[in-house]
Parts: C-alpha cells; sequence; structure tokens
C-alpha cells in the first residue's frame, strides 16, 4: 500500500493553533503596495461563501473576519488580465521557460530529490522529469512561490473580478475550509496573484483533492517539504488520466488543413485516422485508432504542427494552455537531455 495518504482521509488533525490569533487581532491589515480596505465581509457574495464554509464545518465568526482581514489587490486585477499564454506568440513564451539556467537547475533539483523522485514515479507513473519540468515551469524549483496573501488574491478575485467570480468564489470557499482543517496561519499562507500556493502551485480545491504527504502521516506541506509537493504533482497527474509508458506528442506533417480544426479544444477527441483526413498526418508511425488533440504554434520560422495525445492532455489538466503543456514537455525532455551528459 502506497504511502502517500489523502490528507482528507486521515485522522490526523493539527492543532488549530491560528484561529484564536485570527479572532483577537485587529483586522485592520493593509498591505504597504496597491492594497486598500476590502470590506468584502459585508457583501452578499461573501455571506454566501462563509455560509458554504459553515457547511464544511468552518466557524462561520472565523470564516468572516478573515475575509474581512482580506485586502483588495489592484495588482492582482492587472496581472490576471495579461496572462503570458494570452499575449505572447509561443517562440516568446518558450523562451520564458527554456532558458540554460532553468534546464541547469532542474538538473540540480532531480538530483537533489532523485530517491523521492523515483519512489513517487513507481507509485504513479508518472516519469522523474515530468515532476521536475512542472515545478520549474511553476516555480523555479520552488524558489518563486509568490509573495501575494492568499486570502487576498482570492477575495480580491471572487469579488472584484466578475469574469471569472464563480472560480474564485468557490476557491475562497475551499482555502476557507484548507485553513481551518489543516491549522495553517490563513494570514501568512502566500501565493501566486491567482491563489496558486507552494512549489507546485496548488489551487486550495486541488490541495484539497490532490495533495499527498510523501510520508502519508501528517497534512501535505506543499509550501516547505519538496517530497510532498512532488508527491503531490505526481499524484495529481495520475488522477487526471496519466498513462505510463506512453508519449505526449507526436510531430505533425500539415496538407492544407481547415485552420477551424485548431479550434476544437485540448481534449483528444478525434483519430489520428481521421485528423490526416482533415490535413494533418502524424510525422512517424502512430496507431490510426488513437484519438490525438491536433496543435499548432507559432514558431519564429512559422508554424509547426503537432498530434498531442493523451498524457499532453493530461498536462493541460494542470493549466488549461496547450503553450503551457508544451514548455513544460520541452523543458523536461531538455532536462533529461542535460542530466545525462558526462
Amino acid at each position: 500500500m502506497s504511502a502517500i495518504r489523502c490528507f482528507s482521509c486521515s485522522p490526523f488533525r493539527p492543532v488549530r493553533r491560528w484561529r484564536s490569533r485570527l479572532l483577537l487581532m485587529g483586522i485592520g491589515l493593509c498591505l504597504a503596495t496597491g492594497a486598500s480596505a476590502g470590506d468584502y465581509s459585508d457583501r452578499e457574495a461573501a455571506s454566501a461563501v462563509i455560509t458554504a464554509a459553515e457547511e464544511a464545518g468552518v466557524d462561520p465568526e472565523w470564516a468572516r473576519q478573515l475575509i474581512d482581514a482580506a485586502q483588495r489587490q489592484q495588482s492582482i486585477l492587472e496581472a490576471i488580465a495579461r496572462p503570458a499564454e494570452k499575449t505572447k506568440a509561443w517562440h516568446e513564451y518558450r523562451k520564458i521557460f527554456l532558458t540554460e539556467r532553468r534546464i541547469t537547475e532542474g538538473v540540480s533539483f532531480w538530483n537533489a530529490h532523485q530517491n523521492t523522485l523515483q519512489t513517487v514515479a513507481g507509485r504513479t507513473g508518472v516519469p522523474p522529469e515530468l515532476m521536475v519540468a512542472i515545478i520549474g515551469v511553476e516555480t523555479y524549483y520552488g524558489r518563486i512561490t509568490g509573495s501575494y496573501r492568499v486570502i487576498d488574491a482570492l477575495s480580491t478575485l471572487a469579488f472584484d473580478y466578475p469574469r471569472r467570480s464563480p472560480f474564485f468564489t468557490s476557491e475562497l470557499e475551499q482555502f476557507l475550509v484548507l485553513a481551518w482543517e489543516s491549522g495553517k496561519d490563513p494570514l501568512a499562507l502566500k501565493g501566486s496573484y491567482a491563489g496558486a500556493m507552494g512549489y507546485g502551485q496548488f489551487m486550495p480545491s486541488s490541495y484539497r483533492a490532490y495533495a499527498r504527504s510523501y510520508e502519508g502521516e501528517t497534512a501535505p506541506d506543499i509550501w516547505d517539504d519538496p517530497a510532498d509537493a512532488i508527491a503531490s504533482v505526481g499524484h495529481y497527474l495520475k488522477a487526471h488520466g496519466w498513462r505510463s509508458g506512453d508519449g505526449v506528442t507526436v510531430g505533425g506533417i500539415p496538407e492544407d488543413p481547415d485552420p477551424d480544426l485548431f479550434e476544437r479544444g485540448l481534449k483528444p477527441t478525434q483519430t489520428v485516422a481521421a485528423l490526416a483526413l482533415e490535413g494533418l498526418k502524424p510525422a512517424e508511425p502512430l496507431d490510426p485508432k488513437v484519438v490525438a488533440t491536433p496543435l499548432r504554434l507559432e514558431e519564429e520560422g512559422g508554424m509547426r504542427y503537432w498530434l498531442g495525445l493523451q498524457n499532453f492532455y493530461v498536462i493541460t489538466r494542470y493549466n488549461h494552455s496547450a503553450m503551457y503543456a508544451m514548455a513544460v514537455w520541452d523543458l523536461s525532455q531538455a532536462i533529461v537531455s542535460a542530466r545525462s551528459e558526462p
């Protein structure tokens, strides 16, 4: 039986040492740059969040005071309006992650955590290089995990970003439950502008559903324990359908394909044979019955084509972007190549 265990299924519950601190402390906090009092707890939407958290076992007054402590961050609203995946061409986006330094540090991270990576790979079927690459893309191997208080990020986006308010409202509810269950200081937890946390940048819902403790006896510490972070990334990919030993992408040969072919989503739904009839053939032998996703990304010399397989789709479950998944895959292969050099 695997030692990796789901925290929410474990009898372990840490002492909730931060609850009394939050209830007793003054909550007129304001971050120095770009922050303003959110006054969120008085909003009708906040009441719904508090009610949902209460139904999950969270003290409603504790939840209310935590939301009341949230600060609106204008810089978060500006950042989420211009994600790199939507503002850069593929060749520009790729250069952010495929650098000599990131590849070299990926080799170092792999070497430093080799035993952990091999163990998790054995449990999940996910190759070490892919777990390393995801952590490398997400946080530069744990060096850049985000500087925003998670409560500020999620509250700002839940209440002041209508376009994705339902998603971030749900994540705020999950964060309240996470903080209540884990006993972690909810005002000390920091992450990205979107509220993603730790080495692998897990959203609160992903933490509660997929985070795993490597040793299995404590709550997963994805913030400070690389072993737990690796275990969590591996389990996340396995849970989303990673197929051990299968490929990720195959080069594509375009034969005047309809541009609409590449606008049908990330999930592989068409067989290789069907895609060939529509003008995109694999550049190497591939079972014609396999389903794949047609991919087209802009390189400096023009468009380049691929067929994305099931495992490529699994990577996009981590971040719903073909460019993200391709960057992770390319970085993983570059790290393997660099690590094999004498």
